[in-house]
């Protein structure tokens, strides 16, 4: 299978805070965001996968700033790394200034998705092929939190999850 890139899986959506979709101090509401952040986030492993994709996990969500009511936000998604069957997706969220039109990063959040067949049996996926510095930073990093997942999980051995020793241990 030939690996893809991350820009191949950009996804961008943007959108408005509106009136109905903000708790009692005119923030945008948790949970919406997190909607928001899911159907990007999908749409990203499946324009890398080009299969059918589910959410199996929420793994990482930071709510660093409240997004008020009026706020434009734009939620950008990309494939940061890729396993046999599943992909981690990175999300950043941003706001933009109502008078400069500037950006301002938000929140962020890390989901994994995996890619099945019509049946709901998971399929392979591409590798990815990261380009940039900040591409290259989020792959190594998708392997370390990925170990981590499986050591919590018991699924592996903590001596086994080299690249997450590496953080701790020295040779």
């Amino acid at each position: 299978m030939q690996a893809k890139t991350p820009s191949e899986s950009r996804t961008i959506m943007t959108d408005l805070v509106l009136p109905s979709e903000t708790n009692p101090l005119n923030n945008l509401f948790g949970g919406e965001l997190l909607a928001r952040m899911d159907r990007c986030a999908s749409i990203s492993a499946r324009r890398h996968s080009r299969r059918i994709v589910v959410t199996a996990s929420v793994n990482h969500v930071a709510f660093n700033r409240a997004i008020p009511l009026g706020s434009v936000v734009t939620v950008e998604a990309n494939i940061s790394r890729a396993f046999k069957t599943s992909m981690e997706v990175f999300i950043d969220v941003w706001i933009e200034d109502r008078e400069s039109g500037s950006r301002t990063k938000a929140n962020e959040a890390i989901y994994t998705f995996v890619a099945v067949d019509d049946t709901g049996k998971p399929v392979e996926v591409p590798p990815v092929k990261p380009e940039t510095g900040l591409e290259e930073d989020r792959y190594a990093a998708a392997l370390r939190r990925k170990q981590l997942s499986l050591v919590l999980a018991g699924k592996l051995k903590p001596k086994e999850a080299t690249e997450l020793r590496a953080l701790f241990v020295e040779d």
